[in-house]
């Protein structure tokens, strides 16, 4: 059956197993229920040898017994949605509105339909191929899935491809981020009593001043950010503060650039712990930056991608960084690109939506993609 028939053909189930994944919650960390929706699914398509690794990965493997150069196809399971229940679900008959639907949901959904594509049309002659539904990309999954497949098969990976994002944009290089929980003690008290005691807020309103005076690295070509995203603390209205603590990141393209904010942050750490502040610090999350990775390869892969994306999504596609499930091998040196396969908006938000008619769209850029390179 020819790529656009089998399409054809599938376009409803395609839209009933989204619906069926977006029913099954999925924060970082506790994707076990959709794993093994997705396990499940895949074997009832005929898959065989199907396993859920130590991270929670479900790996489809074709012929990668004896493979020194395995082909892998990814889409996360995880969401950004702390949600354990199920989340709202509304399909207008043009969109279909759901926190996640887009990232990754829709993402899954086109690969275990591109894996079933090639399990009707002569899976066996493939050699070192291999489909996984992929844990712990958002957030402080910190990439674990990733990792861990990559810890398994160390030195058999020789290309990887994310499905993730819109149709029209492809991530060709990372985004490393080092990510950090910041505690502060103090002795606190009763606001009029103790008066004059060291304040926790106060203290971390300090830093947080500090990071938001740094200047970020101007390398051309390059982009870095900073962010506190959480900050927490005290007791009541009238209490010194006795804790706080904060969430916050830095993030950059290169390398060097992320070891200058990495020295920028801990400079501001170390000053406040000299000036006798009780200051903990954790490193909670480490997303690497690019590595020694074959340019000429990337771009092969590139132009293969972007090229079928303009033939079936007839779209202008963008290339930029991003920090995906990319990182990791891209931090090896091994190729690997982040290819969206719907359309769509308000990721990581409550308002999230795809557009339906391009899933078809996206499923058969996928299918495409994926026989190109595996021809390549």
């Amino acid at each position: 059956m020819n790529v656009h028939e089998f399409v054809k053909r599938n376009k409803e189930g395609l839209l009933d197993l989204l619906k069926e994944l977006c029913a099954i919650p999925a924060p970082s960390g506790m994707e076990q229920a959709r794993a093994a929706y997705c396990k499940a699914w895949l074997e009832q398509a005929g898959a065989k040898g199907v396993y859920t690794d130590g991270a929670q990965n479900v790996i489809f493997p074709f012929n990668c017994e004896n493979s020194r150069s395995i082909t892998v196809f990814v889409a996360h399971t995880d969401t950004v949605f702390p949600d354990t229940e199920p989340m709202p679900y509304a399909d207008d008959g043009v969109r279909i509105h759901a926190p996640g639907v887009g990232d990754d949901t829709a993402s899954l959904a086109v690969l275990l339909y591109v894996a079933k594509y090639f399990i009707e049309n002569g899976a066996e002659a493939l050699d070192g191929v291999m489909f996984v539904c992929n844990s712990c990309e958002e957030g402080l999954g910190n990439l674990r899935g990733t990792k861990e497949l990559f810890r398994n098969f160390e030195g058999r990976i020789g290309r990887f491809i994310s499905f993730d994002s819109d149709l029209s944009t492809i991530v060709d290089r990372c985004v490393g981020s080092h990510r950090y929980r910041v505690r502060i003690q103090t002795e606190g008290g009763h606001s009029f009593n103790s008066f004059g005691n060291r304040n926790a807020i106060a203290e971390l309103a300090k830093l947080i001043g500090q990071i938001y005076e740094i200047k970020v690295p101007q390398k051309e070509g390059t982009k870095t950010t900073y962010n506190v995203g959480v900050a927490e603390g005290g007791t009541s209205v009238n209490t010194v503060a006795q804790s706080a603590s904060m969430l916050c990141e830095y993030r950059s393209d290169d390398s060097e650039c992320l070891e200058i904010m990495r020295q920028a942050f801990w400079k501001i750490f170390d000053g406040a712990k000299a000036q006798g502040t009780d200051i903990h610090v954790e490193i909670i999350g480490e997303r690497p930056c690019m590595g020694a990775v074959d340019a000429c390869e990337i771009e092969k892969m590139t132009k293969i991608c972007e090229e079928i994306l303009k033939q079936t999504a007839h779209m202008t596609v963008q290339k930029h960084s991003g920090s995906t499930d990319c990182n990791v091998p891209l931090s090896l040196g091994i190729p690997a690109l982040c290819v969206g396969v719907y359309r769509g908006g308000g990721a990581h938000t409550r308002e999230e939506w795809v557009e339906k008619a391009s899933l078809p769209v996206g499923l058969e850029a996928g299918i495409r993609i994926a026989e190109a390179l595996l021809k390549a």
